[in-house]
């Protein structure tokens, strides 16, 4: 596996754990529909949250959460979509975090934003 993806994989292991010392249980990890995918689903109470996680080293280039574009959101909001029809989910709150890690040998931080982003109407159902 590439370096590139270890830190990915890492940055997601450190959100889920994040998640769950939350009390957020873990519904699943790595949810694909399409070329689109969902980095974590969890559900807190009632709430179902989509996750996309963002690890970097550094903050050199930006801080990870701003590498969410608008065309990412709006693909992931599908995603999350395609699952809420796949378990016939109906009236469910949703929500759209981003979870932010640095990783590198000085520091590992964790930030969860939670309702991060409202994606545009494209046609998506009201769960």
């Amino acid at each position: 596996m590439s370096e590139h993806n270890e830190l990915g994989k890492k940055g997601e292991q450190l959100a889920k754990e994040h998640l769950m010392a939350k009390g957020y249980s873990i519904i699943a990890l790595n949810y694909r529909a399409g070329k689109a995918e969902v980095d974590i689903i969890a559900k807190l109470g009632d709430t179902y949250v989509f996750a996309e996680v963002k690890t970097r080293t550094s903050e050199f280039f930006g801080l990870p959460e701003s590498f969410v574009s608008k065309a990412k959101q709006n693909a992931f909001a599908k995603a999350a979509e395609a699952f809420c029809e796949m378990n016939q989910f109906t009236n469910i709150e949703i929500r759209y975090d981003i979870i932010s890690v640095i990783i590198n040998q000085y520091l590992q931080t964790v930030q969860h934003f939670e309702d991060a982003f409202f994606p545009d109407n494209l046609g998506l159902k009201q769960y």
